[in-house]
């Protein structure tokens, strides 16, 4: 995959199609922080990595799901996430299916941490 002249540009659309809305409100709390920050990290995560052929977006996010619910570090991340994989296609039954499946390999207190996150998402999400 060659690397796209405007990485941040080409993040931006794909955070979009995540979540509608996001771009801004990311891209505010990046340049608060640094004004490269936006760009280092979006530009590579969802340019370099995200973006690449070979798995589709939905089997990304279901990835990204189980993986971020193993850490059981970034709850937040988690919440996001488990929307964006639900914008992308992803059934609630299959994000509980991910979120069980924790529970086996990486632990309770993990599963427990991305029910609450799942259930902040399935909220937030019959919201909308």
């Amino acid at each position: 995959m060659s690397r796209s002249a405007e990485p941040l540009s080409q993040a931006m659309v794909l955070l979009e199609r995540l979540e509608p809305g996001a771009p801004a409100k990311v891209q505010a709390n990046l340049d608060s922080f640094s004004p490269d920050a936006a760009e280092l990290v979006l530009g590579y995560a969802f340019t370099d990595i995200v973006s690449r052929d070979g798995i589709d977006l939905r089997t990304r996010e279901m990835l990204t799901v189980a993986m971020l619910a193993a850490m059981g570090t970034a709850p937040s991340q988690l919440e996001f996430h488990i929307r964006a994989a639900m914008n992308t296609g992803v059934t609630r039954e299959e994000i509980v299916e991910i979120v069980l499946q924790v529970s086996v390999y990486a632990g309770v207190p993990a599963c427990m941490n991305a029910i609450i996150a799942a259930k902040k998402a399935f909220q937030a999400t019959n919201e909308s």
